[in-house]
């Protein structure tokens, strides 16, 4: 493709079909998901507060803005501090992502620790894809132990963090997922071949 407006403005039409139908296949997945904690009334209040932050911004710049906001859940409530990666590693692009990403609490914390834990690494890119398959094996383990009070979900934070800091590198995200269906395995959950965790 030629270097010039025209070449430019495609590239840049095909990011944003590429990102349109990653938002799409994510709305998919979720359906069968459990509803988010958060109330979304609470989370359409919210978005207005981020009216001040401009996007894309990092989840440093987001925390710096409203980090001592208080979202109310449905296990209580969670400063804002708590749940977005205080880095510059991760970037937001608009306030939607911001909004489903603290729409489940208790995954959002876990990012936050993956995150900042990735963000000591010295030049290590933490893509897209493989933030989304961590997030999803998150969001997969909170749906299958709900009632454990998130069990799977720290114990699989904790692993991949000390993976991180013990060998300096992201794990694969089949590496995480293998990892987790090990956990739901070993606590007595049920993991067919054909859901996400069954590898």
């Amino acid at each position: 493709m030629a270097d010039d407006k025209q070449g430019r403005e495609a590239q840049a039409d095909t990011a944003d079909k590429r990102q349109r139908e990653r938002a799409i296949a994510t709305e998919l997945e979720r359906r069968d998901e459990p509803e988010p904690p958060v109330d979304p009334s609470e989370l359409a209040y919210f978005e207005t507060e981020l009216d001040s932050v401009s996007f894309p911004a990092t989840g440093a710049d987001i925390v710096a803005a409203v980090g001592d906001r208080e979202i109310e859940a449905a296990d209580g409530s969670h400063e804002v501090a708590e749940l977005l990666p205080d880095t510059d590693i991760e970037t937001f692009d608009s306030p939607e992502d911001v909004r489903v990403r603290i729409q489940r609490p208790t995954v959002a914390s876990a990012m936050k620790h993956v995150v900042e834990a990735a963000g000591t690494l010295p030049s290590v890119e933490f893509g897209t894809s493989q933030r989304d398959a961590y997030e999803r094996t998150f969001r997969e383990l909170a749906a299958i132990d709900a009632d454990d009070e998130n069990e799977g979900i720290r114990a699989i934070r904790e692993w991949i963090v000390e993976r991180i800091h013990e060998k300096e590198e992201l794990p694969g995200s089949r590496a995480v997922r293998r990892e987790a269906a090990s956990f739901c395995r070993e606590n007595g959950y049920e993991v067919r071949n054909d859901e996400w965790l069954g590898i």
